[in-house]
């Protein structure tokens, strides 16, 4: 998955009146034992419970929970899945509730650069449905952008799809700026949005 669908879309909407109180919730690295509550968020986020889809996402859940269990052992440095989870759930007893994700990683720039370098990527935004519109999103990129900095990084990219509004105001409103239109001659025949690329650069 790619950071397409960004299920946090909603959180910074600037329709008046759409912002309900704001959640307060713990950011936090991602562990082992948040894989389920992980991939069920994530599936259910990013695919369609709809139709022949709703037979299908137990499949896409388990292939999920494995693609984010190899992700989280990974060994790489600059690999990091935050989760914000709800504090009423944060006893060492109880299973955590998340209630958001998003991943960061760091890829190299564009091979027709000048300049060869690395930036930091952000991807699997997503907040849960009922719990959207309440900052939750702004305080995983606060994250984001705090492991980043201590990484040694300072630019952060990211995609978006051009009709995803909602999404667009939202890493508007936290600093993103469009980079470059991705275009994709497919997409214009299919029928589907092209892909933005947004970029943030931090402050010394």
């Amino acid at each position: 998955m790619d950071s397409l669908s960004f299920s946090a879309s909603d959180d910074f909407s600037q329709q008046p009146g759409s912002l309900k109180p704001a959640t307060s919730v713990v950011v936090r690295l991602a562990e082992a034992r948040d894989v389920k509550e992980l991939s069920q968020l994530l599936t259910l986020s990013f695919y369609s419970s709809e139709g022949m889809m709703q037979w299908l996402l137990p499949l896409i859940g388990m292939g999920i929970a494995e693609d984010v269990r190899s992700r989280l052992r990974s060994p790489s440095p600059h690999y990091a899945c935050f989760v914000a989870v709800q504090p009423a759930t944060l006893s060492p007893q109880t299973a955590p509730e998340i209630v958001g994700t998003i991943e960061m990683t760091v890829r190299p720039d564009s091979p027709w650069q000048f300049r060869q370098g690395q930036h930091v990527y952000l991807s699997n935004v997503a907040v849960r449905e009922d719990q959207r519109r309440r900052g939750i999103a702004q305080q995983m990129l606060a994250a984001c952008e705090q492991k980043a900095l201590e990484w040694g990084f300072r630019d952060l990219y990211l995609h978006v799809l051009e009709n995803n509004q909602r999404a667009r105001r939202l890493y508007f409103r936290a600093g993103y700026r469009l980079r470059r239109i991705e275009f994709s001659i497919t997409a214009l025949l299919l029928g589907r949005p092209q892909r933005y690329l947004l970029h943030k650069r931090l402050p010394n």
